[in-house]
């Protein structure tokens, strides 16, 4: 079982959860990025790319007995932060369609780069398995 945390007088935060409380199987989750299981991209689309690493995210909590729904933190590294907000309106669609709610402790940061020269964004993710 998991909480969302929203201290007393805080406004709700929207797209994300600013705290997680669960008990349970603790689940880490490498950043994953935007290519398929056999490490090839399919587009230089940003959306495209979140899509596909939140699709890993999605795989490697499966292979754990691990649902969205369990999924506790999200760190969003991404390569251009206007290019990220341009896309917003897409990579909300994948995240509801993927993952389902916002009550994730979520943070997003720009970075230089990426180890993978075609990725544009990386995810890594904590899920809480309840036991």
């Amino acid at each position: 079982m998991k909480n969302a945390l929203l201290p007393a007088g805080w406004v709700k935060p929207r797209g994300y959860a600013n705290g997680v409380a669960a008990r349970g199987t603790q689940v880490f989750i490498a950043g994953q990025i935007g290519w398929d299981a056999q490490g090839h991209f399919h587009s230089s689309d940003f959306a495209a790319q979140a899509r596909q690493a939140l699709l890993n995210i999605v795989a490697v909590l499966d292979a754990a007995g691990g649902r969205p729904e369990h999924l506790v933190r999200l760190t969003w590294y991404v390569t251009d932060k206007r290019e990220y907000v341009a896309a917003l309106r897409d990579v909300g669609s994948a995240f509801r369609e993927l993952i389902g709610n916002y009550d994730i402790a979520m943070s997003a940061v720009q970075v230089a780069a990426l180890i993978e020269d075609e990725a544009k964004v990386e995810i890594e993710a904590t899920a809480v398995i309840p036991d």
